[in-house]
């Protein structure tokens, strides 16, 4: 299993590392599959707008329901996430994909929605997967993956380059 992770506390690093590696992995010649996140300020509200940008070239998808200004239960979008994780697996499906990057392991995947069989997917196909896990979901992961999993450094080259070791490695 060729399974990769980052953890960070700092507020929306692993989005940006992640989407700065599929960047560089795309200008490399991979084809990926996957989605990397975006988080949109809003004035007036208390947390930001989550948008997903498929990969490898979109479109975006807005995953945060409006709850008023000052909500700060949950504002993710079941729906938005859902159709999120068909486009993904339509993607895998084609055949087309080195690799599958993902945001994140989430509330949703800890509790065995969301991208959860996107990831079992991609890993039975024989494809490297990369993706982000918070620490509150750190437990959940690790009993999904069995403890498999290598931890990388939030460091969007080092990722490229695990990426680039494990499609050499499996040729």
């Amino acid at each position: 299993m060729r399974l990769g992770y980052i953890t960070s506390t700092e507020r929306g690093l692993t989005d940006r590392v992640l989407a700065d590696a599929a960047t560089q992995l795309a200008r490399q010649g991979y084809s990926l599959a996957g989605v990397v996140q975006t988080n949109v300020a809003r004035p007036q509200r208390f947390h930001c707008d989550m948008d997903l940008r498929l990969l490898p070239d979109g479109p975006e998808i807005g995953i945060t329901q409006n709850l008023g200004a000052n909500a700060r239960g949950c504002r993710l979008d079941p729906g938005a996430l859902e159709a999120a994780v068909a486009n993904v697996s339509a993607r895998l499906a084609t055949g087309r994909a080195d690799l599958l990057l993902l945001n994140k392991f989430g509330k949703h995947e800890a509790e065995g929605r969301g991208f959860r069989p996107v990831i079992a997917e991609a890993l039975a196909l024989g494809l490297p997967v990369i993706l982000g896990v918070n620490g509150l979901n750190l437990a959940a992961f690790h009993a999904f993956t069995g403890g498999l999993a290598e931890e990388l450094p939030a460091d969007a080259g080092r990722i490229a380059g695990w990426c680039a070791r494990s499609l050499f490695a499996a040729a």
